[in-house]
């Protein structure tokens, strides 16, 4: 059962860095454009290894595994817009929720793959969490009720979890794409050329002068060096994470790792709860037992969702 651990210790590893995630993009990085770019640009460090797994597909192949790599960057950013625009527990389960079911359905649009009763009750499950998420109560202090009732914190709340709803879409598109693309060539080739496709697509947001100067601000010598380590940190911690599920899915069945991803939304869960409570400050975290338990309900169904389309 070791792979049971490693696979656990892989979500909380995601878990923390999905949060650290969060805590960057409200505190270090004001924009979340900017954000996205350095972790594209680390990501393009992948090129180290292209003499020995670059290889040239072709014109057409070239083209579509560039483009995944944009659709990757595009996925990131909307992420990271949506922690910024909402809770890290909320955004988190709903993305997590819609990629699969968005996964099948552009399985079935552009393969026309068949799937079994299981996993349409699967995806059953990850849709009543998704909805759980999404009518989350909101929080009830005088000043939200006044600006719900202006019709302020409902359109900020609602424009939050639209690009939550990108960002599922996005990652789904990529995760298909990159399915499609690793069939029909090497791994490794694949990998480093939607590295290059995501970093093409974030030096688009050198374009604007206000983002501009916040992007090449981290890479001055005068960037506060705690905040590119922590960022750096952030990226080793969300890829040690990576390495260790999959090391779990090579030891152990993999339906039922790709099911203990409900693990990971369950500590980030645990978690926020906690700093909500111990920096409430630092942390904007909507807390209260009714929450916890709407949250809570939420997570078990996308475990259950997860685990029937896995199986």
């Amino acid at each position: 059962m070791n792979w049971f651990f490693i696979a656990l210790s892989a979500y909380l590893l995601l878990a923390i860095a999905n949060l650290l995630d969060k805590f960057l993009v409200d505190n270090v990085l004001k924009s979340s454009k900017a954000y996205a770019f350095v972790v594209c640009v680390l990501g393009a460090s992948a090129i180290l290894i292209a003499p020995w797994f670059l290889k040239w597909p072709g014109f057409s192949w070239l083209m579509f595994n560039l483009l995944i790599g944009g659709v990757f960057a595009g996925a990131l950013w909307a992420l990271y817009e949506a922690l910024k625009k909402g809770e890290a527990a909320r955004v988190l389960v709903f993305i997590g929720g819609l990629t699969p079911v968005f996964s099948i359905i552009f399985t079935i649009l552009f393969f026309k793959e068949s799937y079994s009763l299981n996993q349409w009750l699967g995806m059953g499950a990850l849709l009543m969490g998704v909805l759980f998420i999404a009518l989350l109560p909101q929080p009830r202090s005088f000043l939200a009720r006044l600006m719900a009732k202006l019709g302020l914190k409902q359109k900020v709340k609602q424009r939050g979890l639209l690009i939550a709803l990108l960002s599922a879409f996005l990652y789904a598109l990529y995760f298909v794409g990159t399915k499609h693309a690793y069939n029909h060539q090497p791994f490794l080739s694949v990998f480093i050329w939607t590295r290059l496709g995501a970093a093409l697509l974030v030096l688009t947001f050198l374009f604007k002068k206000a983002e501009r100067k916040i992007i090449l601000g981290m890479f001055k010598k005068s960037s506060p060096t705690k905040k590119r380590g922590l960022v750096v940190f952030n990226q080793v911690l969300g890829s040690s994470g990576f390495v260790l599920q999959n090391y779990a899915v090579f030891l152990g069945p993999v339906a039922i790792v790709n099911a203990l991803q409900g693990f990971q939304y369950a500590f980030i869960l645990i978690i926020s709860a906690i700093l909500a409570v111990v920096a409430p400050k630092k942390w904007h975290e909507n807390f209260s037992w009714r929450i916890i338990l709407q949250k809570s309900i939420a997570v078990v169904l996308v475990g259950i969702g997860l685990y029937f389309i896995a199986i």
